[in-house]
């Protein structure tokens, strides 16, 4: 099995890439959705974050608000919060392809991860897509995503991206860039690229 790390900055439009391989038929996996499962009131993880940044961060229903988690976090305390998660998402995801690949050897599993490099990840993946987008493109995106005027999108993409590594430097871990800045045709097109030589590189693995 072919195990793929997709990552990028931002609102650089990772998921759209990842579902775009999904219909072609890789298996995905998207860290964000795995730390959300796994930060349910009750576990572990739960009451580690809670302990860390204090009851600030719950929501009324007593779940972790996920936007005042951010507020407190990014970009002072980011480590303190990558340092209770990343091994719990990196675990069940190296669970979830070891499942994938004993269901199918030939397959290609991309998981999509926003601080994949960051985190230390890279050298758990044959291959690594790096997403990549204009900046006022990803505060555009994350504006319509949020509901947030430009400039504080603006302010808020910023603030984030200072706890990311630049999109320059993920670049130089990649085997493959994706250029979200065109049309969605234009997407598609290096997409069908990007999976013909991943369907090449799976078949002699």
């Amino acid at each position: 099995m072919l195990k793929v790390g997709l990552t990028g900055g931002i609102a650089s439009g990772k998921s759209t890439v990842l579902d775009l391989f999904a219909a072609r038929g890789a298996r995905t996996l998207r860290a964000d959705q795995v730390a959300h499962q796994l930060m349910v009131p009750g576990t572990a993880l739960f009451r580690r974050i809670v302990a860390t940044f204090g009851p600030a961060i719950l929501a009324p229903d007593g779940r972790i608000d996920r936007p005042s988690l951010a507020a407190l976090a990014f970009p002072v305390r980011i480590a303190d919060l990558n340092a209770i998660v990343h091994p719990a998402v990196q675990a069940y995801e190296d669970k979830w392809l070891r499942r994938a690949g004993s269901k199918d050897p030939s397959a290609i599993a991309i998981c999509e991860a926003a601080l994949l490099i960051e985190a230390g990840g890279a050298d758990r993946f044959d291959r690594l897509i790096v997403v990549t987008c204009p900046e006022e493109e990803r505060v555009a995106r994350f504006a319509a995503r949020t509901g947030l005027p430009l400039d504080e999108a603006r302010a808020e993409v910023a603030r984030r991206m200072r706890a990311q590594m630049p999109e320059s430097q993920k670049a130089d871990f990649a085997d493959f860039l994706i250029d979200n800045s065109g049309t969605p045709e234009d997407l598609r097109a290096i997409v069908d690229y990007v999976w013909s030589q991943l369907t090449l590189a799976a078949a002699v693995s």
